[in-house]
């Protein structure tokens, strides 16, 4: 097991002096704390070893420049990847019915709008709703039931205002 507090000091004594080197590297905090991280993920793996080298802030230094540049160089091989192959074809956004459904599933009841997601979405049988909400059976149906009922009765409003609105 690592020596905990021996490392604790250390990642104290050193992280401020490793995240402005890495920053000053990557010119962006954000990439520069994520490297630092995980470089500190990485002695702390080793720390047994790591602890023992004369100067163990120089290693991390070099771990976390290194991982800084394999970023670096992950980004710019994925940008020219962007501009030999072009940009993806956009997704569309979804259309009317979709958002309909959506809103109206956000105003059921929790145990209802977890019951119709798991049974018509994911697919799960009225026992694996069951089991995976911890209710009964006849519990689960009856949310289904509620829940289609609640459901169809949002819906239809929807659709005697947007009939409204096209008048």
């Amino acid at each position: 097991m690592p020596d905990v507090d021996g490392f604790d000091e250390f990642y104290r004594g050193s992280r401020q002096r490793l995240l402005g080197f890495v920053y000053v590297l990557t010119g962006n905090l954000a990439e520069a704390q994520d490297a630092v991280q995980e470089a500190y993920i990485r002695a702390w793996q080793r720390w047994s070893t790591v602890r023992g080298y004369d100067d163990p802030e120089a290693w991390l230094r070099v771990v976390a420049s290194r991982i800084a540049v394999s970023r670096w160089r992950s980004l710019r091989s994925r940008a020219r990847a962007y501009l030999r192959h072009g940009a993806e074809d956009s997704v569309p956004g979804p259309n009317t019915d979709t958002v309909e459904v959506v809103a109206a599933l956000r105003r059921l009841p929790e145990e209802q709008r977890v019951a119709i997601a798991l049974y018509y979405l994911v697919g799960m049988p009225v026992a694996e709703v069951a089991r995976e909400t911890e209710a009964p059976v006849g519990t689960v149906k009856a949310r289904l039931s509620r829940g289609r009922t609640a459901l169809a009765g949002l819906l239809a409003v929807v659709d005697l205002e947007e009939e409204a609105a096209d008048a």
